[in-house]
């Protein structure tokens, strides 16, 4: 019965519903504050605001220190939607959806639907997925394009098929995009994989070619994960042309981006090799030795862990069902531990035993409580962040820019350490106080947005200036700075 549930299509739909509808609310209310945000939706901004399209600023005017393809991506959607909110939160949303669909389809077609139905629900129903699905972010398209790297080498390597110029293009134009969504921290994520998985190849081929020469040839030969080097190192070279150019042509690039963005984050601030295992456990390992990280930078080890659960938990029914694989006898069997067209043994369907069905009841109760556990954690955050409206600053930002649209007011954002603000309120840059002393008194402005500890000081000095009533929520208080509109 546990077994027809999990296999019915229609619990994959509620289960992808169920983690669709955790991305889309996730992130509510809607704002700039937390995570850097700010400093990802400038590069758009600023890019369709004065056509910075290859090196931006940050909204404190730092050089920004993330290649520009996701801000192109949003500059693209704005184009197309004519709105902000959408344009930034869409390349993080899309990913993650293409990234539930994919993983699916892998461990579909490799293990069966219902290894299929645990990766989708491992993925979409842990706290992390839904936090970062409309994050204005760089780490979900990042996480994208690493998994599907990483599931093009996998299915070579079950394939058992040589490594053709088509498949070595794929990866190199995969390559390049992450390599400008990021930079080479992609090689993090792979590298040590790849390494751990050839040296344990390598091993095994020594063993599997006693007495059997030929056995050992034919392993080293259709068994790699290796797609040569000219992917890496052409990948490689199209960021650091990149580089190069921000170097010789944006001063302070080489200080923000070279040594505090890429440098300075090394600084303090069982027999069988199994490629699921080196991809995520290498990356795992080396991530764990840059200390400058937080916990969403290692978000691209989720996928493949996803899919490492679903292939284990396809294994354990099918050793409980008490069928034999094919790849245990035949002459084909390679390093993944299965043939390169089936998955462990799921050609054939013997009759579930207890212990499957065992299997498959906890696998049940795992999703039903990830769909509880996680709902009502990310509904009760949804829930607070309007009570203590958590999003103030973004609301004050609209009603400023409303009462400018209908007065035609000029108005300028007194420097903050808010980087939100600026975009709330569709500014490119921020304006020194004495310089907005300067502009008020010569009629330039008719009004100006400050905190309220700055705004005390410009007062006096702004002739005719007077406080609106339009200003932050008090709440904001308990999160930061309040902001005050001063008009004339």
């Amino acid at each position: 019965m546990t077994t027809t549930v999990l296999e019915d299509r229609r619990t994959v739909w509620v289960i992808a519903a169920a983690s669709f509808l955790l991305f889309l609310i996730g992130n509510l209310p809607r704002q700039l504050d937390d995570y850097d945000q700010a400093k990802q939706a400038f590069t758009s901004f600023q890019m369709i605001k004065e056509g910075r399209w290859f090196y931006q600023q940050t909204p404190h005017e730092h050089v920004a220190t993330k290649p520009p393809l996701v801000g192109w991506v949003s500059a693209v959607l704005f184009g197309l939607t004519q709105s902000w909110e959408l344009s930034w939160r869409l390349p993080s949303l899309f990913a993650a959806v293409a990234l539930a669909i994919f993983l699916f389809r892998a461990a579909s077609s490799a293990y069966g639907p219902i290894a299929g139905l645990i990766a989708v629900g491992a993925f979409g129903l842990n706290l992390l997925s839904p936090r970062l699905a409309t994050l204005v972010r760089t780490d979900m398209p990042l996480a994208l394009i690493i998994f599907l790297i990483g599931v093009l080498i996998w299915k070579k390597i079950r394939e058992g098929t040589e490594w053709r110029l088509r498949d070595q293009t794929y990866v190199f134009a995969l390559l390049t995009i992450a390599m400008l969504i990021k930079g080479p921290i992609v090689y993090a994520f792979l590298l040590p994989g790849i390494a751990l998985f050839e040296w344990r190849r390598r091993r095994y081929a020594v063993v599997a070619g006693v007495g059997d020469p030929g056995r050992a040839h034919k392993v080293l030969l259709l068994q790699n994960a290796w797609p040569g080097w000219w992917p890496w190192v052409s990948s490689l070279a199209v960021f650091l042309l990149w580089v190069t150019g921000g170097i010789l042509f944006q001063p302070g690039f080489f200080d923000e981006v070279v040594m505090r963005e890429f440098v300075g984050r090394f600084g303090e601030t069982i027999h069988r090799p199994q490629p699921l295992l080196c991809w995520s456990v290498g990356g795992l390992i080396l991530m764990s030795l840059i200390p400058s990280k937080r916990v969403d930078r290692i978000f691209p080890i989720i996928p493949p862990l996803c899919l490492l659960l679903a292939a284990q938990i396809a294994r354990l029914g099918t050793c409980s069902h008490g069928s034999v694989s094919r790849s245990s006898t035949s002459d084909d069997v390679g390093l993944t531990g299965h043939p390169p067209s089936q998955g462990f043994g799921l050609a054939s369907r013997p009759v579930a035993t207890e212990n499957a069905t065992r299997i498959y009841r906890w696998a049940a109760a795992a999703l039903v409580l990830s769909i509880l556990f996680t709902g009502g954690y990310t509904i009760s955050k949804v829930i607070s962040g309007y009570r203590y409206q958590r999003n103030a600053l973004a609301i004050f930002g609209r009603d400023v820019r409303r009462e400018a649209a209908s007065h035609r007011w000029r108005y300028e954002v007194v420097s903050a350490r808010d980087e939100g603000l600026l975009l709330y309120l569709q500014r490119t840059h921020f304006i020194e106080p004495d310089h907005a002393v300067a502009e008020w008194n010569g009629g330039k402005l008719d009004a100006l947005i400050a905190s309220r500890e700055k705004a005390s000081g410009l007062m006096p000095q702004l002739a005719g200036a007077a406080l609106s009533q339009l200003e932050s929520n008090e709440r904001e208080k308990e999160q930061g700075t309040s902001y005050v509109l001063i008009t004339r």
